[in-house]
């Protein structure tokens, strides 16, 4: 599905329009992590059908712009993480948990109370509609077993590892389905896999593997530091990221604009493919293809051109959407000029 020389897409999420979702409410908190019906605009018996418009709106966007492998934007998420790691069984939803956040500020997180299953598809609809919708290669995001468990308080199983390994299971079952759904990419979001390496190195690549088996086709794994709206400040290297050479997914999303890393750490990830960021999402000022183009460039001195893929940095969704339209187009059109030249 990376058939195009250096494909672009987004890494997940795209700005939801201002009647669907309170920006102020949005942007007034971290990524909430149990869930906030109170960002919806919509009542609840037609917040599926304004859902659906909105999904439709940032695919046109995607196919305005360019963009190879589109997505739904993830415009039916209030984040990244919540609508699925709160949708399992186990969970205690009236009364949530509290937990450090990755920049150590106390947040309020899933509570496990019982096993985690997953009782029933969670994203699945989704798929099936986007597929309906664009004959573009697709493809959806989902977080990982390991992100789900360290941003949860665990009152049932005494054990991280049996914990991250719940989730997995019941990760591997959602993604089966999403795949069987039309799914041409699979992602699967660990962003505190970065900020946790010490335990990433004893369960990262097996929480991967476990929730990717059986799965054919496509699959990424994405790690970052962090919505540059919450993490102004980022490091120039990522503190574990050669470890998932050895994981079974055949792409890793990394960021590299907003944080200017150096891109010979490509170099240590020979058998993967890279979603390799460059758009900027800690600024508003939309990149031009040729700048685009020159971080394209970097990544080319250390990886060949049928394992780059281009993309932003992260998720789009608390960027004006004009904004982040005009970052995708540059996006796209950056791409173009290295295919280009490499032509």
């Amino acid at each position: 599905m990376f058939d195009t020389l250096i494909p672009t897409t987004l890494v997940g999420s795209y700005p939801q329009p201002a009647w669907l979702v309170d920006k102020e409410k949005l942007l007034g908190s971290g990524p909430p992590r149990v869930r906030m019906r109170e960002v919806w605009r919509v009542a609840d018996d037609l917040l599926e059908e304004a859902q659906d418009d909105a999904t439709l709106a940032a695919l046109h966007d995607q196919e305005r712009a360019g963009i190879d492998i589109v997505s739904d934007g993830e415009v039916r998420r209030e984040s990244y993480f919540n609508r699925f790691a709160n949708a399992l069984d186990g969970i205690d939803l009236e009364t949530p948990g509290i937990v450090p956040s990755r920049s150590g500020r106390p947040t309020q997180v899933p509570r496990v109370v019982g096993p985690i299953r997953r009782a029933k598809p969670v994203q699945v609809r989704d798929v099936e509609f986007l597929r309906a919708h664009t004959d573009k290669p697709i493809k959806i995001t989902i977080p990982g077993a390991f992100t789900m468990a360290k941003l949860a308080l665990d009152e049932h199983y005494g054990d991280q590892e049996t914990l991250i390994m719940a989730y997995a299971d019941a990760l591997n079952e959602e993604v089966r389905e999403l795949k069987a759904a039309g799914a041409d990419v699979i992602q699967i979001d660990e962003p505190y896999m970065q900020a946790n390496p010490i335990e990433a190195e004893k369960f990262g690549v097996a929480a991967i593997d476990r929730a990717l088996d059986g799965v054919d086709g496509p699959t990424v794994v994405h790690l970052c530091f962090g919505y540059a709206y919450v993490v102004s400040e980022k490091p120039e290297g990522y503190s574990y990221l050669p470890q998932l050479d050895a994981c079974c997914a055949g792409a890793i999303s990394i960021e590299a604009a907003q944080p200017k890393l150096d891109p010979a750490i490509l170099e240590k990830l020979p058998n993967k493919k890279v979603l390799f960021g460059v758009i900027n999402l800690g600024t508003e000022e939309v990149e031009t293809p040729a700048l685009v183009a020159e971080r394209l460039r970097g990544a080319l001195k250390h990886i060949p051109a049928d394992r780059l893929i281009a993309a932003p940095d992260c998720g789009m969704k608390y960027l004006p959407r004009g904004v982040a339209f005009g970052k995708l187009k540059a996006l796209a059109e950056g791409a173009a000029i290295i295919r280009n030249e490499l032509h």
